[in-house]
């Protein structure tokens, strides 16, 4: 049986650009929120996200590199070279076509498009756009772009299932290497939806925080008085690889990839199903490929963006697919980095396998006083982190139209 694990690993977040500093910001409680710098939110129903500070992209990329990309690939292509190099592998030592990328996002190009559109209806003049203009704002360009930075000549390409994208991405790299089709991928996920279209979209459906004057305690799943999630920005980046392959050249291995699966909602383009029924099976479907019980898992990283249906409704899930074993710890992440939508699961990927590296469940902040529609036998850590020892991680992740993710990684 062909197995796979992870032997690199790369971000750029709103709690650290470096891996590192992600993990024990996170560890820490801290939040990454604050008043939007990116543009004028002052008459935005949402005033405040969680923006990536200080990202200089020169310290990994080429000038040709960040001037043809728009920053959700630049954030895509710092991740991936971090992973890249964490992983040691050298493509000169490989047949290139052996190793490939899957990368996702929900939203591509958002502020390329912006840009380019609003110089065009505000200029009054003959049509101009910027020649890279199409390039930049295609979803696919990050998985492209990765490839030709390190020489990755396997399969590439990007998936699309809105926040659920990158465990899609990841499920679609697992489910490659197993099949033999190739030895390695990086694959993860990147966003760049800081803009004001898209902060003024999500507005629109009232699903963000207006706690605008308190944007640290914004982000507060399971809280009563959650008002919606905060947009977040950066990439996770994680390499997958073979097994044996990895052993016999001596790899980092950081843990193994041993369960994937997707359902449908098939019930409501935005909302999730009330009953968490796909949430559940997801998760049910993971844990059977991956030969585990519900017993077996010693922490769940729940999507938990914060939304009043949406953290009732993966709970219906968890506690469908789970019961209330003592043993399974939750956190939601989201309330320190926001919600990065389609590079979402890439990172909480990470942090699981932190989790599993360092014993170390890292919390959901803010939440102040538990919604009383939530069942209080849910073991969910709040406030600081726990130590305990996680030999086995689950990471969700849902999306609009309906989808639903779950990766399940477990100690080596």
């Amino acid at each position: 049986m062909t197995r796979v694990v992870i032997t690199g690993l790369g971000a750029v977040t709103p709690l650290g650009h470096t891996v590192d500093d992600f993990w024990n910001n996170s560890v820490a409680g801290k939040s990454g929120a604050s008043k939007i710098t990116r543009f004028d939110a002052s008459q935005f129903r949402t005033q405040i996200a969680c923006e990536v500070r200080d990202f200089a992209p020169q310290t990994l990329l080429d000038r040709n590199d960040i001037k043809r990309s728009d920053l959700f690939t630049q954030y895509a292509m710092y991740a991936a070279v971090q992973s890249w190099k964490d992983s040691g592998l050298d493509i000169s030592q490989m047949d290139p076509f052996d190793v490939g990328v899957i990368w996702g996002s929900g939203q591509g190009g958002m502020e390329t498009y912006e840009t380019e559109v609003t110089n065009y209806v505000e200029g009054n003049r003959q049509p101009r756009f910027n020649p890279f203009f199409i390039p930049k704002l295609l979803v696919n360009m990050p998985s492209g772009m990765i490839s030709m930075k390190l020489g990755l000549m396997g399969i590439c390409y990007t998936p699309v299932s809105a926040c659920a994208t990158s465990n899609t991405a990841i499920m679609d790299a697992y489910n490659y290497i197993k099949l033999g089709k190739a030895k390695a991928f990086i694959t993860g996920g990147s966003e760049a939806g800081i803009t004001s279209a898209s902060i003024g979209g999500f507005s629109a459906l009232k699903a963000m925080s207006k706690r605008n004057d308190d944007p640290e305690k914004a982000s507060r799943p399971f809280d009563k008085d959650r008002d919606g999630f905060l947009m977040g920005e950066g990439a996770g980046a994680l390499v997958l690889e073979e097994y044996e392959h990895a052993k016999k050249r001596g790899a980092k291995i950081y843990a193994e990839v041993v369960g994937t699966a997707m359902t449908s909602d098939a019930y409501h383009m935005t909302s999730p199903h009330p009953e968490g029924i796909g949430a559940a099976k997801s998760m049910q479907l993971a844990l059977q490929e991956a030969g585990l019980s519900p017993e077996d898992v010693d922490y769940l990283n729940v999507h938990a963006t914060s939304t009043g249906l949406g953290d009732l409704a993966e709970l219906n899930g968890v506690e469908k697919a789970f019961g209330f074993p003592e043993k399974l710890h939750i956190s939601g992440t989201k309330s320190m980095t926001g919600h990065l939508l389609g590079a979402a699961g890439a990172i909480e990927a990470i942090l699981c396998v932190k989790a599993i590296n360092n014993n170390i469940v890292p919390p959901t902040i803010n939440v102040e006083q538990l919604d009383e529609a939530i069942d209080p036998r849910f073991n969910i850590v709040t406030g600081k982190a726990f130590h305990k020892e996680v030999k086995v991680a689950m990471s969700n992740a849902f999306g609009f139209g309906g989808h639903n993710s779950t990766v399940v990684l477990k100690e080596v």
